[in-house]
Protein backbone atom coordinates (compact mmCIF):
# COMPACT_ATOMS: atom_id res chain seq x y z
CA UNK A 1 0.00 0.00 0.00
CA UNK A 2 1.24 3.09 -0.62
CA UNK A 3 2.00 6.19 1.91
CA UNK A 4 -0.34 9.08 1.91
CA UNK A 5 1.09 12.73 2.74
CA UNK A 6 -2.33 14.15 3.21
CA UNK A 7 -1.86 18.19 3.93
CA UNK A 8 -4.48 20.44 4.24
CA UNK A 9 -4.67 24.28 4.33
CA UNK A 10 -7.36 26.63 5.85
CA UNK A 11 -8.83 23.02 6.61
CA UNK A 12 -8.72 20.37 9.34
CA UNK A 13 -8.00 16.87 7.97
CA UNK A 14 -10.50 14.98 10.17
CA UNK A 15 -10.38 10.70 10.04
CA UNK A 16 -13.02 10.78 7.96
CA UNK A 17 -11.62 12.84 5.34
CA UNK A 18 -8.28 11.14 5.50
CA UNK A 19 -10.36 8.00 5.29
CA UNK A 20 -12.36 8.78 2.33
CA UNK A 21 -9.17 10.73 0.51
CA UNK A 22 -7.03 7.02 0.76
CA UNK A 23 -10.00 4.92 -0.23
CA UNK A 24 -10.68 7.03 -3.63
CA UNK A 25 -6.95 8.24 -4.34
CA UNK A 26 -5.84 5.21 -3.47
CA UNK A 27 -7.53 3.43 -5.92
CA UNK A 28 -4.85 4.68 -8.94
CA UNK A 29 -3.00 2.24 -7.42
CA UNK A 30 -4.37 -0.55 -9.27
CA UNK A 31 -2.81 1.01 -12.42
CA UNK A 32 0.90 0.63 -11.11
CA UNK A 33 3.67 -1.25 -8.76
CA UNK A 34 5.84 -0.05 -6.59
CA UNK A 35 4.08 3.54 -6.19
CA UNK A 36 5.64 4.49 -2.71
CA UNK A 37 4.03 7.72 -1.64
CA UNK A 38 0.63 9.76 -3.03
CA UNK A 39 0.43 13.20 -1.91
CA UNK A 40 -2.49 14.80 -1.52
CA UNK A 41 -3.09 18.84 -0.52
CA UNK A 42 -6.52 19.79 0.55
CA UNK A 43 -7.16 23.45 0.33
CA UNK A 44 -10.24 25.76 0.90
CA UNK A 45 -10.23 29.67 -0.36
CA UNK A 46 -13.31 31.54 -0.56
CA UNK A 47 -15.77 28.94 -0.31
CA UNK A 48 -13.49 26.73 -3.53
CA UNK A 49 -12.42 23.05 -1.88
CA UNK A 50 -9.69 22.43 -3.93
CA UNK A 51 -7.63 18.73 -4.11
CA UNK A 52 -4.26 18.42 -5.72
CA UNK A 53 -3.15 14.64 -5.96
CA UNK A 54 0.92 14.21 -7.46
CA UNK A 55 1.62 10.49 -7.78
CA UNK A 56 5.20 9.57 -9.07
CA UNK A 57 6.11 6.33 -10.38
CA UNK A 58 9.15 5.52 -11.68
CA UNK A 59 9.93 8.50 -13.72
CA UNK A 60 6.57 9.80 -14.65
CA UNK A 61 4.56 12.21 -12.64
CA UNK A 62 0.77 11.58 -12.59
CA UNK A 63 -0.89 14.74 -11.17
CA UNK A 64 -4.24 16.38 -10.97
CA UNK A 65 -6.36 19.05 -9.40
CA UNK A 66 -10.05 19.75 -8.97
CA UNK A 67 -11.83 22.09 -7.39
CA UNK A 68 -15.51 22.76 -6.70
CA UNK A 69 -18.01 23.64 -3.28
CA UNK A 70 -17.23 20.67 -1.88
CA UNK A 71 -14.63 18.60 -0.57
CA UNK A 72 -15.62 15.11 -1.52
CA UNK A 73 -16.96 16.34 -5.10
CA UNK A 74 -13.23 17.55 -5.41
CA UNK A 75 -11.68 14.47 -4.36
CA UNK A 76 -14.20 12.07 -6.41
CA UNK A 77 -13.75 14.47 -9.71
CA UNK A 78 -9.37 14.17 -9.02
CA UNK A 79 -9.89 10.58 -9.02
CA UNK A 80 -11.98 10.15 -12.22
CA UNK A 81 -9.20 12.57 -13.65
CA UNK A 82 -6.46 10.84 -12.72
CA UNK A 83 -7.75 7.39 -14.19
CA UNK A 84 -8.48 9.36 -17.41
CA UNK A 85 -5.29 9.93 -17.16
CA UNK A 86 -3.93 6.65 -17.33
CA UNK A 87 -6.91 5.43 -19.79
CA UNK A 88 -5.28 8.54 -22.15
CA UNK A 89 -1.81 7.87 -22.12
CA UNK A 90 -2.17 4.09 -21.78
CA UNK A 91 0.13 3.41 -25.02
CA UNK A 92 2.55 6.06 -23.87
CA UNK A 93 2.73 4.73 -20.27
CA UNK A 94 3.54 1.58 -21.35
CA UNK A 95 6.27 2.83 -23.37
CA UNK A 96 7.80 4.63 -20.96
CA UNK A 97 7.07 2.34 -17.63
CA UNK A 98 8.33 -1.14 -20.09
CA UNK A 99 7.73 -4.42 -17.93
CA UNK A 100 7.82 -3.60 -14.03
CA UNK A 101 6.10 0.09 -13.78
CA UNK A 102 2.39 -0.79 -15.41
CA UNK A 103 -0.08 -3.04 -14.08
CA UNK A 104 -0.66 -4.96 -17.57
CA UNK A 105 -3.57 -6.31 -16.36
CA UNK A 106 -4.71 -3.27 -14.95
CA UNK A 107 -4.12 -1.56 -18.21
CA UNK A 108 -5.36 -3.71 -20.50
CA UNK A 109 -8.99 -3.96 -19.77
CA UNK A 110 -9.22 -0.61 -20.98
CA UNK A 111 -10.77 0.23 -24.42
CA UNK A 112 -8.17 0.98 -27.34
CA UNK A 113 -10.91 4.13 -28.53
CA UNK A 114 -9.48 5.70 -24.99
CA UNK A 115 -5.92 5.17 -25.41
CA UNK A 116 -3.79 7.47 -26.98
CA UNK A 117 -2.49 6.29 -30.21
CA UNK A 118 1.55 5.51 -30.52
CA UNK A 119 2.37 8.27 -32.29
CA UNK A 120 4.24 11.68 -31.49
CA UNK A 121 2.64 15.04 -30.01
CA UNK A 122 2.95 17.35 -32.86
CA UNK A 123 5.41 19.99 -32.74
CA UNK A 124 3.60 23.30 -33.89
CA UNK A 125 6.18 25.73 -33.10
CA UNK A 126 9.95 26.25 -31.88
CA UNK A 127 11.48 29.26 -30.55
CA UNK A 128 15.34 29.80 -30.03
CA UNK A 129 16.85 32.41 -27.63
CA UNK A 130 20.06 33.33 -25.56
CA UNK A 131 19.68 32.63 -22.19
CA UNK A 132 20.84 35.42 -20.04
CA UNK A 133 21.65 35.41 -16.54
CA UNK A 134 19.29 36.88 -14.12
CA UNK A 135 17.91 36.79 -10.68
CA UNK A 136 14.85 35.46 -9.90
CA UNK A 137 12.51 39.19 -9.62
CA UNK A 138 14.12 40.13 -12.77
CA UNK A 139 12.44 36.95 -14.73
CA UNK A 140 9.66 37.41 -13.04
CA UNK A 141 9.75 41.06 -14.47
CA UNK A 142 10.56 39.82 -17.53
CA UNK A 143 7.22 37.27 -17.92
CA UNK A 144 5.67 40.02 -17.09
CA UNK A 145 6.68 42.50 -19.43
CA UNK A 146 6.23 40.25 -22.03
CA UNK A 147 2.62 38.85 -20.87
CA UNK A 148 3.99 35.12 -20.91
CA UNK A 149 2.33 32.11 -18.06
CA UNK A 150 5.95 31.31 -17.82
CA UNK A 151 9.70 32.25 -18.80
CA UNK A 152 13.09 30.13 -18.94
CA UNK A 153 16.45 32.39 -17.79
CA UNK A 154 19.84 30.91 -16.56
CA UNK A 155 20.12 32.01 -12.91
CA UNK A 156 22.91 34.51 -12.39
CA UNK A 157 24.15 32.53 -8.69
CA UNK A 158 23.70 28.87 -9.93
CA UNK A 159 24.26 29.45 -13.46
CA UNK A 160 21.27 26.71 -13.47
CA UNK A 161 18.82 27.21 -16.24
CA UNK A 162 15.18 27.71 -14.51
CA UNK A 163 11.71 28.74 -14.89
CA UNK A 164 9.55 31.31 -13.25
CA UNK A 165 5.64 30.49 -14.19
CA UNK A 166 2.23 32.14 -13.01
CA UNK A 167 0.19 30.01 -11.07
CA UNK A 168 -3.21 29.79 -11.20
CA UNK A 169 -4.01 31.97 -7.35
CA UNK A 170 -1.85 34.67 -8.82
CA UNK A 171 1.78 34.06 -7.10
CA UNK A 172 4.71 32.75 -8.75
CA UNK A 173 6.30 29.46 -8.79
CA UNK A 174 9.96 28.47 -9.82
CA UNK A 175 11.38 25.21 -11.34
CA UNK A 176 14.79 24.60 -10.75
CA UNK A 177 16.93 21.53 -11.46
CA UNK A 178 17.54 19.18 -8.86
CA UNK A 179 21.60 18.04 -8.99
Amino acid sequence: MAKFTIRGKNIEITPALRDYVEKKVGKITKYFEGVDEITVLLTVIKGKHIVEVTVPVQNVIIRGEESTADMYTSIDLVTDKLERQVRKYKNKLKQRLHKGGLREEAIEGIPASEAEPLGEYPVIKAKRFVLKPMGVQEAIMQMNLLNHEFFVFRDDRTEDVCVVYRRWDGNYGLIEPQQ
